[in-house]
């Protein structure tokens, strides 16, 4: 059996198209639809359902993909340890983080690895946190900085490295500015600038607002921390942000409340796949990365 075949089959699977999986795989039609023909020959079994309108899996052909995914992630892992050996310190390591914690918790951190290892190339995603663990489960990400930590169950490691509560974000000229701190409930009527939806956040304080017995009016969701300053700036809004931001608002038009008591709180931490084969770079940099929290949470 020829580890190609299970990986052609696995693309048309994916797409169920022959079509896409030529495009993606760059290899062209015929010689994906020869390889599958082999790989069903070789099987005794057919694992395609072929029409005129559709492509379908067959039974035979769902409990194929299972396993073959898993011969796959086995030879992807076994090539990566053997390119580990060879190159030593050099590759690349993809990481996911959140926009508007990110960069704020991340820069230093990198910086202190690039000094380290110079040669080892960081790419950078920007996407909230349901897409960081989607990109860390399917591979496309190495490692997820996220703001929720997975459960016990989850296909994730962890690194637990901040737990911060959100303070509430008024203009100066809002009556709720003249408090010291506020309930939950004292936002039921106010226009909120909200997380977008794929950041988990988003549904915290969704939860939120429905433990208090209230849906938030949302008049606007954005990722980017200058453009909801902004909308407060401009009166258009109020707007939760977690305490470590607070700190490094700059704005007399601002005023920042704690809550009297609130559970919505930033927990951020960095997510690897179980079971996977990581290579030196991303090993190396997960040691960095608990020696830097360890440090943090000691000073």
């Amino acid at each position: 059996m020829d580890i190609r075949h299970l990986e052609y089959f696995s693309e048309v699977a994916e797409h169920l198209s022959f079509t896409k999986a030529s495009q993606s795989l760059h290899v062209t039609q015929p010689s994906i639809s020869k390889a599958i023909k082999n790989l069903e020959d070789e099987l005794g079994v057919p694992l395609f359902y072929r029409s005129s309108k559709q492509l379908e899996l067959t039974d035979a052909g769902k409990a194929v993909l299972i396993n073959a995914k898993k011969v796959l992630e086995a030879f992807n892992n076994l090539t990566l340890e053997l390119t580990d050996m060879m190159e030593l310190k050099t590759g690349e390591i993809r990481i996911g983080i959140p926009p508007i914690v990110g960069a704020a918790f991340f820069s230093k951190l990198i910086g202190q690895f690039k000094e380290t290892y110079p040669e080892v190339k960081i790419t950078l995603t920007e996407v909230g946190t349901k897409k960081i663990k989607q990109g860390v489960e399917n591979g496309s990400l190495d490692i997820g900085l996220i703001c929720t930590f997975p459960t016990q169950n989850s296909p994730f490691e962890i690194i637990k490295a901040l737990k911060d509560p959100l303070m509430l974000i008024v203009h100066h000229d809002h009556p709720l500015a003249k408090k010291e701190k506020v309930h939950f409930s004292d936002l039921e009527y106010e226009p909120f600038i909200l997380y977008r939806k794929d950041f988990s956040l988003y549904d915290k304080i969704i939860e939120e607002c429905g433990k208090h017995q209230f849906q938030p009016n949302i008049v606007c969701e954005s990722s980017q921390k200058d453009f909801i300053l902004g909308m407060v700036e401009g009166k258009l809004g109020v707007a939760l942000l977690p305490s470590k931001i607070c700190e490094d608002i700059n704005s007399n038009e601002i005023t920042i409340l704690p809550f009297y008591q609130s559970e919505v709180n930033l927990e951020l931490g960095m997510i690897w796949k179980k079971n996977k084969y990581l290579s030196y770079a991303v090993r190396e940099f997960i040691s960095v990365s608990q020696e830097f929290v360890k440090s943090k949470n000691e000073s």
